[in-house]
């Protein structure tokens, strides 16, 4: 199971580099499934483009710890960043857009994301 686990977080990290991308390249056809019912076209779209940084960042930043800290510190850093998805449900729910992308997409990001820095902390 724990290398399992390994696996899953070294694919969250790669899963998260490649939404990132797609927000750098297509910003707009990748905003309309965030879940918020407007998007902003044109010079706006350079927002979608910090959305695709940081994703970018923080996927990289997975496999970084993978690579250098092992399972334990990686668990750490994975029960941290799940603040992200949530903060990213909140933002949809706040600004009216879809509950169902909210809860689903955003709320089980961060259920993942935090299962399995739970199984990485427990086992390291």
């Amino acid at each position: 199971m724990y290398t399992a686990t390994v696996i899953l977080a070294a694919v969250l990290g790669v899963a998260v580099i490649a939404m990132g991308a797609g927000y750098l390249i297509a910003p707009t056809a990748n905003a309309k499934g965030f879940g918020l019912p407007e998007w902003p076209d044109g010079a706006l779209t350079a927002w979608l483009n910090i959305k695709g940084i940081r994703d970018l960042a923080m996927g990289a930043a997975i496999l970084v710890m993978l690579a250098t800290s092992g399972p334990h510190a990686m668990g750490w850093y994975l029960l941290v960043s799940a603040v992200v998805p949530i903060g990213d449900a909140v933002i949809v729910l706040r600004h009216g857009g879809s509950k169902l992308l909210a809860w689903a997409m955003h709320g089980g990001t961060a259920a993942v994301v935090a299962a399995v820095a739970a199984v990485l902390l427990l086992a390291g």
